[in-house]
Protein backbone atom coordinates (compact mmCIF):
# COMPACT_ATOMS: atom_id res chain seq x y z
CA UNK A 1 0.00 0.00 0.00
CA UNK A 2 2.82 2.42 0.61
CA UNK A 3 4.48 1.55 -2.49
CA UNK A 4 1.25 2.59 -4.32
CA UNK A 5 0.81 5.72 -2.36
CA UNK A 6 4.17 6.48 -2.97
CA UNK A 7 4.05 5.33 -7.26
CA UNK A 8 0.37 7.66 -7.24
CA UNK A 9 2.33 10.87 -5.33
CA UNK A 10 5.63 10.95 -7.44
CA UNK A 11 2.94 12.14 -10.28
CA UNK A 12 0.79 14.08 -8.48
CA UNK A 13 0.19 17.50 -6.29
CA UNK A 14 0.26 16.20 -2.20
CA UNK A 15 -3.38 17.37 -2.22
CA UNK A 16 -4.78 15.66 -4.80
CA UNK A 17 -3.86 11.81 -3.18
CA UNK A 18 -6.33 11.60 -0.51
CA UNK A 19 -6.02 8.33 1.95
CA UNK A 20 -7.88 9.19 5.28
CA UNK A 21 -10.40 6.59 5.42
CA UNK A 22 -13.32 9.15 6.92
CA UNK A 23 -12.58 11.15 3.76
CA UNK A 24 -12.22 8.47 1.26
CA UNK A 25 -15.68 6.93 2.38
CA UNK A 26 -17.37 9.64 1.58
CA UNK A 27 -16.42 8.47 -1.81
CA UNK A 28 -17.26 5.24 -1.70
CA UNK A 29 -21.02 4.86 -3.15
CA UNK A 30 -23.48 6.59 -5.72
CA UNK A 31 -27.24 7.62 -4.75
CA UNK A 32 -28.20 3.84 -5.72
CA UNK A 33 -29.88 1.08 -3.23
CA UNK A 34 -28.61 -2.24 -3.29
CA UNK A 35 -25.39 -1.65 -4.52
CA UNK A 36 -22.24 -2.89 -2.39
CA UNK A 37 -19.64 -0.62 -2.21
CA UNK A 38 -16.07 -1.25 -0.85
CA UNK A 39 -13.38 0.67 0.92
CA UNK A 40 -11.19 2.32 -1.95
CA UNK A 41 -7.57 2.36 -0.88
CA UNK A 42 -7.07 5.96 -1.63
CA UNK A 43 -8.99 8.93 -3.82
CA UNK A 44 -7.45 10.88 -6.09
CA UNK A 45 -8.40 14.15 -8.00
CA UNK A 46 -6.08 15.14 -10.74
CA UNK A 47 -6.43 18.54 -12.55
CA UNK A 48 -4.64 17.27 -15.83
CA UNK A 49 -4.83 14.96 -18.52
CA UNK A 50 -1.06 14.27 -17.58
CA UNK A 51 -1.58 13.47 -14.52
CA UNK A 52 -4.76 10.87 -15.42
CA UNK A 53 -2.31 8.93 -17.51
CA UNK A 54 0.15 8.73 -14.49
CA UNK A 55 -3.00 7.21 -12.57
CA UNK A 56 -3.64 4.60 -15.07
CA UNK A 57 -0.16 4.05 -15.59
CA UNK A 58 0.61 3.44 -11.92
CA UNK A 59 -2.63 1.19 -11.64
CA UNK A 60 -1.69 -0.90 -14.87
CA UNK A 61 2.01 -1.48 -13.24
CA UNK A 62 0.69 -2.08 -9.68
CA UNK A 63 -2.31 -4.26 -11.21
CA UNK A 64 -5.00 -2.12 -8.81
CA UNK A 65 -8.23 -1.46 -9.83
CA UNK A 66 -10.04 1.87 -10.74
CA UNK A 67 -12.90 3.04 -10.51
CA UNK A 68 -13.84 6.62 -12.43
CA UNK A 69 -16.35 8.99 -10.66
CA UNK A 70 -17.73 11.74 -11.26
CA UNK A 71 -20.20 13.98 -8.92
CA UNK A 72 -21.96 10.74 -7.72
CA UNK A 73 -25.27 11.35 -8.71
CA UNK A 74 -26.16 8.08 -10.48
CA UNK A 75 -28.84 5.67 -9.91
CA UNK A 76 -26.85 2.43 -10.92
CA UNK A 77 -23.76 1.45 -8.47
CA UNK A 78 -21.94 2.26 -11.86
CA UNK A 79 -19.25 4.81 -9.23
CA UNK A 80 -19.08 2.59 -6.40
CA UNK A 81 -15.67 1.61 -4.80
CA UNK A 82 -13.87 -1.90 -4.75
CA UNK A 83 -12.10 -2.61 -1.78
CA UNK A 84 -8.47 -1.72 -2.33
CA UNK A 85 -9.24 0.07 -5.25
CA UNK A 86 -8.23 3.91 -6.31
CA UNK A 87 -11.18 6.01 -7.05
CA UNK A 88 -10.65 8.60 -9.85
CA UNK A 89 -12.37 11.76 -9.16
CA UNK A 90 -12.50 13.81 -11.98
CA UNK A 91 -14.17 17.08 -10.54
CA UNK A 92 -11.74 18.93 -10.69
CA UNK A 93 -10.88 18.71 -14.40
CA UNK A 94 -14.16 21.45 -14.53
CA UNK A 95 -13.42 23.79 -17.22
CA UNK A 96 -15.27 24.90 -20.68
CA UNK A 97 -12.43 24.93 -22.71
CA UNK A 98 -14.14 26.09 -25.74
CA UNK A 99 -17.27 27.23 -26.99
CA UNK A 100 -17.56 27.75 -30.88
CA UNK A 101 -21.03 29.71 -32.69
CA UNK A 102 -20.09 29.07 -35.98
CA UNK A 103 -19.49 25.25 -35.82
CA UNK A 104 -22.05 24.27 -32.72
CA UNK A 105 -19.66 22.86 -30.38
CA UNK A 106 -18.57 23.16 -27.15
CA UNK A 107 -15.11 21.35 -25.65
CA UNK A 108 -15.06 20.87 -22.16
CA UNK A 109 -13.22 18.67 -19.25
CA UNK A 110 -15.40 16.13 -18.02
CA UNK A 111 -15.83 17.68 -14.39
CA UNK A 112 -17.88 20.47 -15.68
CA UNK A 113 -21.61 20.30 -14.52
CA UNK A 114 -24.34 19.88 -16.79
CA UNK A 115 -26.16 23.12 -15.30
CA UNK A 116 -23.04 25.18 -15.52
CA UNK A 117 -22.06 24.14 -19.30
CA UNK A 118 -25.82 24.99 -20.11
CA UNK A 119 -25.23 28.82 -18.85
CA UNK A 120 -22.16 29.08 -20.59
CA UNK A 121 -23.40 28.01 -23.95
CA UNK A 122 -26.43 30.59 -23.55
CA UNK A 123 -24.46 33.21 -23.55
CA UNK A 124 -23.82 32.73 -27.06
CA UNK A 125 -27.77 32.05 -27.92
CA UNK A 126 -27.18 28.25 -27.82
CA UNK A 127 -28.65 25.52 -25.83
CA UNK A 128 -26.76 21.55 -24.78
CA UNK A 129 -30.19 19.89 -23.94
CA UNK A 130 -29.28 16.95 -22.75
CA UNK A 131 -30.99 17.64 -19.06
CA UNK A 132 -30.87 14.68 -16.32
CA UNK A 133 -32.90 15.24 -13.02
CA UNK A 134 -29.79 16.14 -11.28
CA UNK A 135 -28.37 18.64 -13.63
CA UNK A 136 -27.86 21.14 -11.15
CA UNK A 137 -25.01 18.60 -9.90
CA UNK A 138 -24.46 16.05 -12.53
CA UNK A 139 -21.17 16.37 -14.29
CA UNK A 140 -20.29 15.87 -18.36
CA UNK A 141 -18.57 12.90 -17.54
CA UNK A 142 -20.89 11.18 -15.20
CA UNK A 143 -23.42 11.98 -18.43
CA UNK A 144 -21.00 10.48 -21.33
CA UNK A 145 -20.68 7.64 -18.88
CA UNK A 146 -23.94 6.29 -18.52
CA UNK A 147 -25.57 7.76 -21.17
CA UNK A 148 -27.65 10.53 -19.77
CA UNK A 149 -31.28 11.38 -20.73
CA UNK A 150 -34.02 13.63 -19.07
CA UNK A 151 -37.38 15.20 -19.51
CA UNK A 152 -36.72 17.05 -23.24
CA UNK A 153 -35.46 13.39 -24.89
CA UNK A 154 -38.50 13.43 -26.66
CA UNK A 155 -37.64 16.06 -29.17
CA UNK A 156 -33.94 16.52 -28.41
CA UNK A 157 -32.39 12.95 -28.08
CA UNK A 158 -30.08 11.77 -25.29
CA UNK A 159 -26.19 12.44 -24.27
CA UNK A 160 -25.15 10.11 -27.19
CA UNK A 161 -26.37 12.36 -30.09
CA UNK A 162 -24.57 15.06 -28.78
CA UNK A 163 -20.93 13.58 -28.21
CA UNK A 164 -18.78 14.16 -31.41
CA UNK A 165 -15.53 13.36 -30.04
CA UNK A 166 -13.26 12.52 -26.90
CA UNK A 167 -10.00 11.98 -25.79
CA UNK A 168 -10.00 8.79 -23.92
CA UNK A 169 -7.92 7.90 -21.06
CA UNK A 170 -7.51 3.98 -21.44
CA UNK A 171 -6.29 1.57 -19.06
CA UNK A 172 -2.35 1.30 -20.16
CA UNK A 173 -2.42 5.06 -19.56
CA UNK A 174 -2.14 5.35 -23.44
CA UNK A 175 -4.55 8.76 -24.68
CA UNK A 176 -7.16 8.13 -27.07
CA UNK A 177 -8.51 10.59 -29.44
CA UNK A 178 -12.10 9.52 -30.89
CA UNK A 179 -14.89 11.21 -33.44
CA UNK A 180 -14.43 14.63 -34.43
CA UNK A 181 -15.36 18.41 -34.15
CA UNK A 182 -17.27 18.33 -37.71
CA UNK A 183 -20.80 18.49 -38.42
CA UNK A 184 -19.93 15.27 -40.19
CA UNK A 185 -17.78 12.41 -40.22
CA UNK A 186 -17.92 8.72 -40.82
CA UNK A 187 -14.43 7.88 -40.58
CA UNK A 188 -13.49 4.00 -38.93
CA UNK A 189 -15.45 2.60 -36.47
CA UNK A 190 -17.63 4.48 -34.26
CA UNK A 191 -15.61 4.32 -31.34
CA UNK A 192 -16.78 7.86 -30.03
CA UNK A 193 -20.23 5.79 -29.32
CA UNK A 194 -18.43 2.76 -27.64
CA UNK A 195 -17.54 5.04 -24.50
CA UNK A 196 -20.81 6.65 -24.55
CA UNK A 197 -22.77 4.41 -21.62
CA UNK A 198 -19.74 2.18 -21.05
CA UNK A 199 -19.81 3.47 -17.45
CA UNK A 200 -16.10 3.52 -17.04
CA UNK A 201 -15.69 -0.17 -17.61
CA UNK A 202 -13.26 1.03 -21.29
CA UNK A 203 -11.46 4.16 -20.69
CA UNK A 204 -11.20 7.48 -18.60
CA UNK A 205 -12.52 10.36 -20.72
CA UNK A 206 -11.26 13.75 -20.35
CA UNK A 207 -11.97 16.09 -22.69
CA UNK A 208 -15.21 15.65 -25.02
CA UNK A 209 -16.10 17.26 -28.06
CA UNK A 210 -19.93 18.36 -28.21
CA UNK A 211 -22.48 19.23 -30.45
CA UNK A 212 -24.99 22.34 -29.55
CA UNK A 213 -28.36 23.74 -30.87
CA UNK A 214 -29.41 27.05 -31.40
CA UNK A 215 -31.37 27.97 -28.04
CA UNK A 216 -35.25 27.20 -28.62
CA UNK A 217 -38.11 29.87 -27.37
CA UNK A 218 -39.69 29.45 -24.72
CA UNK A 219 -42.03 26.79 -23.90
CA UNK A 220 -45.53 26.58 -23.10
CA UNK A 221 -46.99 23.61 -21.12
CA UNK A 222 -50.62 21.52 -20.95
CA UNK A 223 -51.39 19.42 -18.04
CA UNK A 224 -54.48 16.65 -19.17
CA UNK A 225 -56.31 14.60 -16.35
CA UNK A 226 -57.56 10.76 -16.95
CA UNK A 227 -59.58 8.78 -15.49
CA UNK A 228 -57.10 5.15 -15.95
CA UNK A 229 -53.74 4.71 -17.12
CA UNK A 230 -54.98 3.02 -20.02
CA UNK A 231 -56.38 6.44 -21.59
CA UNK A 232 -53.18 8.68 -20.73
CA UNK A 233 -51.80 5.97 -23.25
CA UNK A 234 -54.32 6.07 -25.41
CA UNK A 235 -53.60 10.33 -25.61
CA UNK A 236 -49.59 9.46 -25.93
CA UNK A 237 -50.20 7.40 -28.41
CA UNK A 238 -52.27 9.65 -30.54
CA UNK A 239 -49.73 12.56 -30.28
CA UNK A 240 -46.97 10.75 -31.59
CA UNK A 241 -48.90 9.58 -34.78
CA UNK A 242 -50.34 12.22 -35.51
CA UNK A 243 -46.86 13.71 -35.71
CA UNK A 244 -46.64 16.60 -32.97
CA UNK A 245 -42.83 16.84 -31.28
CA UNK A 246 -43.38 17.91 -27.91
CA UNK A 247 -40.54 19.33 -25.76
CA UNK A 248 -41.55 17.42 -23.10
CA UNK A 249 -44.10 14.38 -22.65
CA UNK A 250 -44.25 13.67 -18.81
CA UNK A 251 -46.63 11.53 -16.83
CA UNK A 252 -47.13 10.52 -13.52
CA UNK A 253 -49.61 8.02 -11.90
CA UNK A 254 -52.13 8.00 -9.35
CA UNK A 255 -49.38 7.30 -6.02
CA UNK A 256 -47.74 9.90 -7.57
CA UNK A 257 -49.94 12.38 -7.83
CA UNK A 258 -51.17 11.60 -4.11
CA UNK A 259 -47.97 11.71 -2.75
CA UNK A 260 -47.32 15.46 -4.49
CA UNK A 261 -50.55 16.56 -3.09
CA UNK A 262 -49.29 15.38 0.42
CA UNK A 263 -46.62 17.04 0.65
CA UNK A 264 -47.33 20.34 -1.76
CA UNK A 265 -51.01 20.76 -1.05
CA UNK A 266 -51.44 21.40 -4.75
CA UNK A 267 -54.88 20.36 -4.56
CA UNK A 268 -54.34 18.00 -7.44
CA UNK A 269 -57.81 16.25 -8.00
CA UNK A 270 -58.28 12.77 -6.35
CA UNK A 271 -59.77 10.96 -9.34
CA UNK A 272 -56.93 11.77 -11.32
CA UNK A 273 -55.06 8.60 -12.30
CA UNK A 274 -52.96 10.02 -14.80
CA UNK A 275 -51.48 13.32 -15.11
CA UNK A 276 -49.82 14.18 -18.48
CA UNK A 277 -47.73 16.87 -19.35
CA UNK A 278 -46.83 18.59 -22.64
CA UNK A 279 -45.02 21.46 -23.60
CA UNK A 280 -43.73 22.98 -26.86
CA UNK A 281 -40.96 25.03 -28.13
CA UNK A 282 -42.05 26.03 -31.59
CA UNK A 283 -43.01 29.44 -32.92
CA UNK A 284 -46.93 29.06 -32.00
CA UNK A 285 -46.51 26.69 -28.65
CA UNK A 286 -50.39 27.82 -28.27
CA UNK A 287 -51.84 26.36 -31.18
CA UNK A 288 -49.09 23.22 -31.01
CA UNK A 289 -50.98 23.17 -27.15
CA UNK A 290 -54.47 23.47 -28.90
CA UNK A 291 -54.24 20.27 -31.21
CA UNK A 292 -52.55 18.13 -28.52
CA UNK A 293 -55.58 19.32 -26.41
CA UNK A 294 -58.09 17.98 -28.46
CA UNK A 295 -55.94 14.78 -28.77
CA UNK A 296 -56.27 14.27 -25.10
CA UNK A 297 -60.03 15.00 -24.57
CA UNK A 298 -60.36 12.28 -27.50
CA UNK A 299 -58.75 9.41 -25.43
CA UNK A 300 -60.61 10.09 -22.95
CA UNK A 301 -59.11 13.18 -20.82
CA UNK A 302 -61.63 14.47 -17.90
CA UNK A 303 -59.89 17.75 -18.01
CA UNK A 304 -57.18 19.80 -20.12
CA UNK A 305 -55.57 22.92 -19.22
CA UNK A 306 -53.20 24.44 -21.40
CA UNK A 307 -51.08 27.64 -20.00
CA UNK A 308 -51.25 31.18 -20.98
CA UNK A 309 -47.69 32.09 -20.31
CA UNK A 310 -44.20 30.69 -19.10
CA UNK A 311 -45.53 31.19 -15.22
CA UNK A 312 -48.71 29.16 -15.88
CA UNK A 313 -46.28 26.90 -17.85
CA UNK A 314 -43.60 26.60 -14.66
CA UNK A 315 -46.83 26.07 -12.31
CA UNK A 316 -48.16 23.38 -14.00
CA UNK A 317 -44.16 21.47 -14.07
CA UNK A 318 -44.28 22.37 -10.25
CA UNK A 319 -45.67 19.11 -10.13
CA UNK A 320 -43.87 16.74 -11.79
CA UNK A 321 -40.61 18.32 -10.50
CA UNK A 322 -41.64 17.92 -6.73
CA UNK A 323 -42.40 14.09 -7.80
CA UNK A 324 -39.19 12.13 -6.11
CA UNK A 325 -38.82 14.38 -3.05
CA UNK A 326 -42.92 13.34 -2.46
CA UNK A 327 -41.74 9.55 -2.98
CA UNK A 328 -39.06 9.97 -0.63
CA UNK A 329 -40.98 11.41 2.21
CA UNK A 330 -43.31 8.27 2.09
CA UNK A 331 -40.75 5.81 3.40
CA UNK A 332 -37.32 7.84 3.19
CA UNK A 333 -35.84 5.31 1.15
CA UNK A 334 -36.43 5.13 -2.54
CA UNK A 335 -35.08 3.00 -5.68
CA UNK A 336 -35.88 4.34 -8.67
CA UNK A 337 -36.20 2.09 -11.17
CA UNK A 338 -35.40 3.10 -15.37
CA UNK A 339 -37.20 0.37 -17.68
CA UNK A 340 -38.26 1.96 -21.36
CA UNK A 341 -41.08 0.35 -22.72
CA UNK A 342 -41.93 1.05 -26.70
CA UNK A 343 -44.40 4.11 -25.95
CA UNK A 344 -47.59 1.57 -27.87
CA UNK A 345 -47.15 -0.61 -23.96
CA UNK A 346 -47.12 2.40 -21.47
CA UNK A 347 -50.51 1.94 -20.02
CA UNK A 348 -49.31 -1.83 -20.05
CA UNK A 349 -46.31 -0.63 -17.80
CA UNK A 350 -47.81 1.29 -15.13
CA UNK A 351 -50.61 -1.10 -15.05
CA UNK A 352 -48.19 -3.58 -14.65
CA UNK A 353 -46.31 -1.83 -11.52
CA UNK A 354 -49.88 -1.18 -10.08
CA UNK A 355 -50.55 -4.68 -9.57
CA UNK A 356 -46.28 -5.67 -8.69
CA UNK A 357 -46.98 -3.21 -5.89
CA UNK A 358 -50.28 -4.62 -4.66
CA UNK A 359 -48.42 -7.81 -4.93
CA UNK A 360 -45.50 -6.53 -2.55
CA UNK A 361 -47.40 -4.88 -0.45
CA UNK A 362 -45.53 -1.44 -1.18
CA UNK A 363 -45.66 1.54 -2.71
CA UNK A 364 -44.74 2.37 -5.80
CA UNK A 365 -45.40 5.83 -7.38
CA UNK A 366 -44.68 5.91 -11.58
CA UNK A 367 -43.27 8.97 -13.35
CA UNK A 368 -42.39 8.40 -17.01
CA UNK A 369 -41.00 10.15 -19.89
CA UNK A 370 -43.55 9.28 -21.61
CA UNK A 371 -42.55 10.69 -25.35
CA UNK A 372 -39.65 8.16 -25.30
CA UNK A 373 -41.62 5.02 -23.23
CA UNK A 374 -39.02 5.90 -20.36
CA UNK A 375 -40.58 5.06 -17.02
CA UNK A 376 -39.40 5.58 -13.75
CA UNK A 377 -41.07 2.88 -11.28
CA UNK A 378 -39.90 4.41 -7.70
CA UNK A 379 -40.29 1.90 -4.80
CA UNK A 380 -40.96 3.19 -1.45
CA UNK A 381 -39.58 1.34 1.64
CA UNK A 382 -38.25 1.42 5.35
CA UNK A 383 -34.90 0.82 5.08
CA UNK A 384 -34.39 -0.34 8.68
CA UNK A 385 -37.36 -2.84 7.59
CA UNK A 386 -35.55 -6.32 6.74
CA UNK A 387 -38.84 -7.81 5.27
CA UNK A 388 -39.59 -4.86 3.39
CA UNK A 389 -36.18 -4.03 1.87
CA UNK A 390 -36.29 -7.83 0.92
CA UNK A 391 -40.18 -7.08 -0.78
CA UNK A 392 -38.91 -3.89 -1.92
CA UNK A 393 -35.76 -5.53 -3.78
CA UNK A 394 -37.99 -8.57 -4.83
CA UNK A 395 -40.62 -5.73 -6.68
CA UNK A 396 -37.79 -4.34 -8.35
CA UNK A 397 -36.61 -7.79 -9.97
CA UNK A 398 -40.11 -7.56 -11.29
CA UNK A 399 -40.65 -4.32 -12.58
CA UNK A 400 -37.16 -5.75 -14.64
CA UNK A 401 -39.10 -8.72 -15.67
CA UNK A 402 -41.83 -6.63 -16.95
CA UNK A 403 -39.99 -4.24 -18.66
CA UNK A 404 -38.32 -7.30 -20.86
CA UNK A 405 -41.80 -9.20 -21.15
CA UNK A 406 -43.35 -5.80 -22.87
CA UNK A 407 -40.36 -5.49 -25.57
CA UNK A 408 -38.55 -2.96 -23.83
CA UNK A 409 -34.76 -2.38 -21.81
CA UNK A 410 -33.76 -2.83 -18.67
CA UNK A 411 -32.10 0.91 -18.68
CA UNK A 412 -33.41 4.08 -21.03
CA UNK A 413 -30.58 6.66 -19.24
CA UNK A 414 -29.24 5.32 -15.55
CA UNK A 415 -26.94 2.60 -17.07
CA UNK A 416 -26.29 -0.97 -15.46
CA UNK A 417 -23.72 -0.55 -12.88
CA UNK A 418 -23.69 -2.75 -10.46
CA UNK A 419 -28.01 -2.99 -9.88
CA UNK A 420 -28.98 -4.23 -13.44
CA UNK A 421 -25.51 -6.13 -14.12
CA UNK A 422 -27.89 -9.68 -14.25
CA UNK A 423 -30.93 -8.53 -15.90
CA UNK A 424 -28.17 -7.03 -18.94
CA UNK A 425 -27.54 -10.37 -19.15
CA UNK A 426 -30.51 -11.57 -19.82
CA UNK A 427 -31.50 -8.87 -22.30
CA UNK A 428 -28.39 -9.20 -24.02
CA UNK A 429 -28.38 -13.22 -24.47
CA UNK A 430 -25.15 -15.62 -24.66
CA UNK A 431 -23.96 -14.30 -27.97
CA UNK A 432 -24.47 -10.40 -27.55
CA UNK A 433 -22.82 -10.74 -24.44
CA UNK A 434 -19.78 -12.65 -25.64
CA UNK A 435 -19.51 -10.14 -27.82
CA UNK A 436 -19.14 -6.96 -25.12
CA UNK A 437 -17.01 -9.31 -23.06
CA UNK A 438 -14.80 -9.91 -25.72
CA UNK A 439 -14.89 -5.69 -26.57
CA UNK A 440 -13.94 -4.92 -23.42
CA UNK A 441 -10.96 -7.23 -22.75
CA UNK A 442 -9.20 -5.46 -25.99
CA UNK A 443 -9.38 -2.27 -24.43
CA UNK A 444 -9.03 -3.70 -20.84
CA UNK A 445 -7.22 -6.85 -20.63
CA UNK A 446 -6.06 -7.06 -17.39
CA UNK A 447 -9.64 -6.22 -15.77
CA UNK A 448 -8.39 -3.00 -13.60
CA UNK A 449 -11.02 -0.48 -15.23
CA UNK A 450 -14.19 -0.06 -12.76
CA UNK A 451 -14.56 -4.39 -12.13
CA UNK A 452 -17.66 -5.82 -11.61
CA UNK A 453 -19.18 -3.17 -12.95
CA UNK A 454 -21.94 -3.74 -16.33
CA UNK A 455 -20.43 -7.17 -17.29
Amino acid sequence: MNDLLSRLRAGLPAEAVLTDSDVTASYAHDMASFCPAGAPAAVVLPHTVEQVQHVMRTATEARVPVVPQGARTGLSGAANATDGCIVLSLLRMDRVLRIDPVDRIAVVEPGVVNADLSKAVAAHGLAYPPDPSSWEQCTIGGNIGTGSGGLCCVKYGVTAEYVLGLDVVLADGRLLSTGRSTAKGVAGYDLTRLFVGSEGTLGVVVRAVLALKPAPPRQLVLAAEFGSAAAAGEAVARIMAEGHTPSLLELMDATTIAAVNRMTKMGLPESTQALLLAAFDTADPAADLAAVGELCRAAGAAEVVPADDEAESELLLAARRAALPALEAVKGTTMIDDVCVPRSRLADMLDGVARIAAEHRLTIGVCAHAGDGNTHPTVCFDATDEDEARRARASFDAIMDLGLRLGGTITGEHGVGVLKRDWLARELGPVGLEMQRSIRQVFDPLGILNPGKVL
